[in-house]
């Protein structure tokens, strides 16, 4: 990680029984709060990028959003249609 172009993030209002329970869990896995913090947004901005890349692909029709099945049932026809060699019946 870069320190070069680290910012403060500052979160007002938190409901004391908010921070006691995520404090907890920092402790159960041996983290400070702030690491632990630091650890869920760095997360959440993880899944933000990837729902963006894949917001990019949707509404493709190339096959990239075939459901579970669809891809191994064309590939069966294809190689029914080829015949035993690999050649066009």
């Amino acid at each position: 990680m870069h320190n070069e172009c680290m910012v403060a993030i500052q979160i007002r209002d938190v409901p004391e029984e908010v921070r006691d329970a995520l404090a907890a869990q920092a402790k159960a896995r041996g983290q400070s709060l702030q690491a632990y913090l630091l650890e869920l947004v760095e997360t959440q901005a993880r899944r933000l990028r990837n729902t963006a890349t894949l917001d990019r692909f949707a509404g493709r029709s190339d096959g990239t959003r075939a459901l579970p099945g669809e891809s191994a049932a064309e590939l069966a026809d294809q190689r029914e249609q080829r015949g035993p060699w690999g050649s066009a019946a």
